[in-house]
């Protein structure tokens, strides 16, 4: 990441340094790049995009409060207390997680009435973990890391300007995007990990829900999004779902999630535009279990998934408007949890970021 972060730098300074107006475009034409499906094409046109995000979580969460390991260790129950080897309360608690994801686009627009989209993605998690001893206390046997990674589930849509496709303009502009999306389960839903036991073993499992690439299912992806430019200032609103159509091949669906978007901008110049976001989201618990997760971790446990969440994020968009670098776009946002009411104990989210570079053609 700091890699990509570096040669980011660099190519947002090259793109400054292009501030003459050659070419009718403007930062704000898009939105901010952790905003997808925003905008629609004209006929012919072909627009490619590559992002990186990376998102951390750090300690844990009982609804709006945080709550430490020990307590977890001694004071929440184990779902599988009973069976073979499950203590009566979690005995392994994760602390840190972190998330890069790698994505691909490209957008097609066969007519100036619909625009084709495809993203496919490569995900790679790591969780570190506290493992207590036996079944009682607080005394630590150890600590471990799974790090599963893969190709995550591909996104397929067709976006349809509901309000044309205007020429950019540097006073004016506004656009009605419809997104009909679907989720394709090409991610995995089968990653293992080695992980360390209360009683000292070290087997190779399926690691839990949250740390699969990959959902099973196939899911319902729509999106309305609002994009609107007076003078040197942009605003826009989008709402989004994904709606899960069953379960997987594992009996069991993640939850739906719905989320919103705000986001005003203020450009100083045609190449640079400077943005604020506020994103909420509300995701539901997992319906149905993994016969073949369990153990006594709160991740293994599908109530222990979701919840509600709020963040504000700031950004940065470029745009080249002359010689080489003409009509490249880079952008970048790092954003940051306000609030989150989680269905805990869970872990939190911390910080995130992504950067990513679009060119239309």
């Amino acid at each position: 990441m700091k890699t990509v972060l570096y040669c980011a730098g660099a190519a947002l300074a090259l793109a400054s340094a292009n501030h003459a107006h050659a070419h009718d475009v403007y930062a704000d034409d898009h939105a901010p790049i952790g905003v997808m499906a925003d905008h629609a094409h004209k006929k012919g046109e072909v627009m490619f995009s590559v992002r990186a995000m990376h998102m951390e979580m750090k300690g844990n969460q009982i609804g709006t409060g945080s709550v430490d390991p020990d307590t977890i260790a001694t004071t929440v129950p184990n779902r599988f207390a009973g069976m073979p080897m499950q203590p009566p309360t979690l005995r392994i608690v994760p602390v840190e997680m972190r998330t890069d994801m790698y994505m691909l686009g490209a957008m097609w627009a066969p007519s100036d009435a619909v625009t084709l989209m495809v993203m496919g993605n490569y995900i790679e998690k790591e969780m570190d973990h506290i493992t207590y001893q036996g079944g009682m206390g607080t005394d630590q046997l150890g600590t471990f890391t799974t790090n599963p990674k893969s190709l995550g589930d591909t996104k397929v849509a067709a976006l349809f300007p509901l309000l044309g496709i205007p020429e950019p303009t540097a006073d004016r502009r506004d656009e009605l995007t419809l997104k009909a999306g679907v989720s394709v389960p090409t991610g995995s839903i089968g990653q293992t990990g080695d992980i360390l036991t209360p009683m000292g073993e070290t087997p190779t499992i399926r690691v839990p829900y949250m740390m699969q690439t990959g959902t099973g299912t196939w899911d319902l992806e729509p999106a309305l999004t609002y994009k609107g430019r007076r003078g040197k200032m942009g605003f826009g609103v989008q709402a989004s779902a994904s709606i899960k159509l069953g379960d997987n091949d594992a009996d069991y669906a993640f939850g739906d999630v719905y989320e919103g978007s705000l986001w005003a901008s203020y450009r100083p110049a045609q190449w640079i535009s400077l943005s604020g976001r506020m994103r909420a989201r509300t995701t539901g618990r997992v319906d149905g279990i993994d016969a073949v997760i369990m153990g006594p971790v709160q991740t293994a446990n599908p109530d222990f998934q979701g919840g509600e969440r709020v963040d504000l994020i700031g950004g940065i968009n470029l745009v080249g408007t002359h010689g080489g670098l003409a009509g490249h776009r880079l952008g970048l946002e790092i954003g940051l949890p306000v609030h989150q009411n989680l269905n805990g104990p869970q872990m939190a989210g911390d910080w995130f970021a992504t950067l990513g570079w679009q060119k239309a053609f």
